[in-house]
């Protein structure tokens, strides 16, 4: 709740702030008639406007789980990062037509020195909005607002370009400022590659291997716990969950097998930021002759987490239980 608290505060002041800087490079476009201006000034509404989808998303996230959405609404993050790649290709797409048409049938650019204040305006307010974006996402996990923060720091570097544009223009070229205004939309499309591969690695439920590397430091270290298995991980929202093996004595009771996968559990929490819970299955070691996981055999390999990947020792044996904890 508290971080999705921070995504909505984060949101609403990038919101302001980009919606003051495009109100003011928007009077200077009617002023100026400049065409690379208003592809930046276009670039940055729709960049403002993203908070919308990712508000919406970020309150859907707060509701509870039930009985038809069991993980709860954290995957709204991901709709609305599809919704954002959407806005910026569509930002590029007029950007283009603009500076095209401008090539086409070329006009003059009046205003110049305001035109160049209002590019460093541009570069000023998406640079801080771009900080403020990225270094939140990070904080709490949000590969949409990453995404959002790339996009702004992309929006301030092409207003700076709206600057050769006003310099061209006052040497006499006229073609300078669609020519620019064609470099903005090379830009946009960078950073549309970028914001569509965060969302898809989102949606694929792809994870930093470090994480899964400091997950299995954090079991191996757990005291009782002879070895482990495959660890799972995926995003839900800006909330990661773990689904973990762990291998312990095969004489253990129900009641001190469930006490390590708690163990476990709890580590994995400590060691993994933005892990909010784990299902922890526990396998015994290894008997001669015995596999309790034969009858599960003909359903596939992925029927079960204990079945779904090689384990870390030879045929690792029955499950004393598995733990659950949200």
């Amino acid at each position: 709740m508290e971080t999705s608290r921070e995504g909505m505060r984060t949101l609403w002041i990038s919101l302001a702030v980009l919606g003051a800087t495009a109100a003011v490079q928007g009077v200077i476009v009617a002023l100026s008639g400049s065409v690379a201006l208003l592809g930046d000034t276009v670039h940055n509404v729709t960049d403002a406007l993203t908070a919308v989808p990712l508000g919406i998303a970020f309150l859907l996230g707060r509701r509870a789980a039930n009985r038809r959405y069991t993980y709860g609404y954290g995957r709204a993050e991901d709709l609305a990062g599809i919704l954002i790649v959407a806005a910026i290709a569509a930002s590029a797409a007029l950007a283009a037509w603009m500076a095209v048409d401008r090539l086409l049938d070329p006009r003059d650019v009046t205003h110049l020195w305001a035109v160049s204040a209002a590019a460093v305006t541009g570069f000023a307010g998406n640079e801080w909005v771009a900080r403020y974006r990225i270094r939140t996402g990070r904080r709490i996990g949000s590969a949409a607002l990453v995404a959002d923060g790339l996009h702004a720091r992309t929006d301030g570097f092409t207003s700076l370009a709206v600057l050769l544009g006003a310099g061209g223009a006052a040497l006499g070229l006229r073609a300078a400022d669609p020519v620019v205004g064609l470099l903005i939309t090379l830009a946009i499309l960078f950073v549309l590659g970028n914001a569509a591969r965060e969302v898809y690695r989102r949606l694929m439920d792809s994870v930093d291997p470090a994480l899964v590397e400091a997950a299995e430091g954090a079991l191996r270290g757990v005291e009782g716990v002879l070895d482990i298995g495959p660890v799972r991980m995926r995003w839900i929202g800006h909330c990661l969950r773990a689904e973990a093996d762990i291998v312990v004595g095969p004489h253990l009771t129900v009641v001190r097998a469930h006490e390590l996968a708690v163990a476990a559990e709890h580590a994995l929490i400590h060691a993994v930021p933005r892990l909010t819970a784990a299902t922890v299955h526990t396998d015994h070691a290894p008997t001669p002759g015995h596999d309790p996981h034969e009858a599960l055999a003909h359903h596939g390999p992925l029927s079960t987490g204990a079945a779904a990947g090689p384990p870390a020792v030879p045929a690792p044996s029955s499950g004393g239980g598995s733990t659950w904890h949200g």
